[in-house]
């Protein structure tokens, strides 16, 4: 574990070194007797073979299944890029900010706004360069300081809250539920309660850090007035703000959440009565799921590029960015998922999980004991490595096991590994998100992550507690 750490930290390829690392782990649990790579009935006859025949059976059930579903809205993700909706959907977003005066009022409500967002634009750095364009010149207008506002819009997705996140998609299906109903039930509540104290602790770190350092309201060049002025003019109408967030209200819609939510014991009375609307009760039979809702709201979406551009060829060879999309996700996310499950089954091969089990019952861990110990893993791994993906999709597949053993439910483990992710990759100066935010802002990613420690700090702290307090 210690050697696949390294080597990702000095940039080699992670899919490669989780592999290779699963690999050497199953061949010393081989010849050390420790464990199999494969069950008997699923053995090649040759043992060297079964690792690659255990890659094959994982890469085909994966792409599959979960890999469309992030394969799709990856590319929904890239189309919404191309014609511009992601900048409407900012725009139209943050123009009531402009009427407010308060600086840290007007800053900590970008934030909440870019959490918002986040829910459908579910690329950090993506969302970071948007907002860099758009809330930034407005922030330091006000007279904010220029770590300030980077701080602020480098965090906006400090949680994966989207139910078209591929960590939420992979998550929601280790714990054996629905996206629709994870991201209501577990991720929703959790997140509300990380926003309210994020909002508010940047609202006062970033004010005391900038008093502290004696910062001087310095206003906008004319050439960074300029540049603002083009993004803000050359968009798309502002009908397009809707499109990017045309699956979530489909998958929402199309759902038995309303049902479900009136059939609970503890049910409130409006919910009850929500079950029992014959309408409601007919669109809990509709099916829709991630994949279906994508292309759905791609079709929309070429649609109303066609109307507004009358140019039918050119519409059609802009579906290419969607096909691209797909590429892009099963290039990066997927063969990350199936190489961090390979290094996953290694380390169940060789027994390590059960030490690690082991260890912490003897230790007097309780099951919410263990959920830090993995917390603690993949939050430091997020650190070192500058990637929340890498050390989530190398553990997430060990959730059930470990959950299992601890007498938890796998979502109460796998949401707070999830989450952890997320936040503390922000507080890594090699990080995606820093590096672009920091380059954008004309600041040293190191000062910027000193200005977002207390906030993300405080969000950890807060999802933890939030997790055992709303759920265990």
């Amino acid at each position: 574990m210690i050697w696949v750490g390294v080597l990702i930290t000095k940039k080699y390829k992670a899919q490669a070194v989780l592999f290779l690392g699963g690999m050497v782990l199953m061949l010393i649990a081989v010849y050390t007797n420790l464990g199999e790579i494969l069950p008997e009935k699923e053995r090649t006859g040759i043992m060297f073979f079964d690792m690659f025949e255990f890659i094959k059976k994982t890469l085909s059930s994966r792409a599959a299944g979960l890999g469309l579903n992030i394969m799709a809205v990856g590319g929904f993700a890239r189309y919404m890029e191309h014609i511009g909706a992601s900048k409407a959907l900012v725009k139209l977003t943050i123009n009531p900010l402009r009427k407010l005066k308060s600086p840290y009022i007007v800053m900590s409500a970008a934030w909440v706004i870019g959490m918002t967002l986040g829910l459908f634009i579910n690329s950090a750095s993506g969302l970071a360069m948007l907002l860099m364009v758009t809330v930034f010149p407005i922030l330091i207008q006000l007279g904010v300081s220029r770590l300030s506002a980077c701080a602020v819009i480098a965090t906006t997705l400090c949680m994966d809250w989207s139910p078209g996140d591929t960590g939420s998609l992979l998550a929601a299906q280790i714990s054996g539920m629905s996206i629709t109903t994870y991201w209501t039930q577990y991720q929703v509540p959790t997140a509300l309660c990380v926003m309210v104290v994020v909002a508010i602790l940047h609202y006062f770190v970033q004010q005391w850090f900038d008093k502290r350092e004696g910062h001087v309201h310095v206003a906008l060049t004319a050439e960074e007035l300029e540049k603002d002025k083009e993004t803000m003019e050359n968009l798309p109408p502002a009908l397009y703000a809707v499109l990017p967030t045309i699956p979530l209200f489909l998958i929402l819609f199309f759902s038995d959440i309303w049902v479900s939510w009136g059939k609970a014991d503890d049910a409130l009375e409006i919910f009850k009565w929500f079950a029992t609307i014959p309408f409601l009760q007919w669109l809990a039979t509709i099916k829709m799921d991630i994949v279906k809702a994508m292309l759905i709201s791609l079709f929309i979406a070429m649609v109303v590029e066609y109307i507004r551009k009358r140019n039918a060829k050119e519409v059609m060879e802009g579906i290419q960015s969607f096909f691209d999309g797909l590429g892009m996700q099963m290039a990066n996310v997927v063969t990350l998922i199936v190489a961090g499950e390979t290094f996953a089954r290694g380390l169940q091969s060789i027994g390590a999980i059960d030490a690690i089990i082991k260890g912490s019952q003897n230790m007097g861990f309780s099951g919410f004991g263990m959920v830090l110990v993995m917390v603690a893993i993949i939050g430091f791994s997020a650190i070192i490595m500058g990637s929340g993906n890498a050390p989530f999709f190398a553990f997430a597949a060990l959730t059930p096991t470990v959950a299992a053993k601890m007498g938890l439910a796998p979502v109460l483990m796998i949401m707070p590994m999830h989450f952890i992710a997320s936040i503390a990759r922000n507080l890594s100066p090699i990080t995606a998100v820093i590096v672009v935010t920091s380059s954008l802002g004309g600041i040293s990613p190191f000062d910027l992550v000193k200005r977002t420690a207390i906030p993300m700090v405080g969000a950890a702290i807060t999802m933890l507690a939030a997790n055992y307090i709303l759920f265990h």
